[in-house]
């Protein structure tokens, strides 16, 4: 059995602006880094054997930070762990969104949210293979992190994915098992300046698939 730890990356300034990221690469702000230490500091409770990342900055940054905190080599990217690509509202805050693209009308260019667990499921489930017995802390995206929850766990509707948040999962006889949405690990870096990706990522607010 691997045990996969999956933390947000810490804040960036598209974040607090509620601008839709996505694909585009966005680096960490002072907040985010320092919600990504914070992170560290409470994954160093535990052992790890490594460290693996989304390849844009703001989660490179976020997996580095954290590698330094819990004492592991530099982290390793994997591509397939990027965020979910929102096409032509990348950029976009959620006003302007409502003005381009009214309900109905469809985003160009914007990923779907099944096509993005088809590619991160099978990535992490790769991970698991190559690192059996072994826990290890991937740093991904919101997106990233809520398409896989829904694959998982399609029947269930999960709340805040904030930055530096960790979703704990297993991998056992093949098969991605969650252990927590929010795991306890990291409750102590909950707190009431957070947001939530429904926030942050506005775009999100339109999809009826959101649990």
């Amino acid at each position: 059995m691997t045990e996969l730890y999956l933390v947000r990356h810490g804040e960036t300034d598209w974040n607090v602006a509620k601008r839709i990221q996505g694909a585009t690469d966005i680096p960490l702000n002072g907040t985010g880094r320092a919600q990504a230490r914070t992170a560290g500091r409470l994954l160093s409770r535990r052992s790890w054997d490594g460290v693996y990342t989304s390849p844009l900055s703001r989660a490179r940054e976020t997996a580095e930070l954290i590698a330094a905190e819990i004492g592991a080599p530099a982290p390793r990217a994997v591509a397939e762990l990027v965020e979910r690509n929102y096409g032509e509202a990348e950029g976009l805050s959620w006003q302007e969104i409502e003005r381009r693209f009214p309900e109905g009308v469809r985003v160009p260019g914007r990923e779907s949210r099944e096509a993005v667990a088809l590619r991160v499921a099978p990535a992490l489930l790769r991970l698991a293979d190559a690192h059996p017995g072994e826990s290890l802390v991937i740093v991904s995206h919101g997106g990233a992190i809520r398409s896989v929850l829904n694959a998982v766990d399609p029947g269930s509707r999960f709340g805040m994915i904030t930055n530096g948040s960790v979703h704990s999962f297993r991998v056992f006889e093949g098969s991605l098992q969650l252990i927590a949405f929010d795991d306890p690990i990291e409750e102590e870096s909950i707190g009431p300046d957070c947001g939530d990706i429904d926030d942050q990522n506005a775009l999100e607010h339109r999809d009826a698939n959101v649990r």
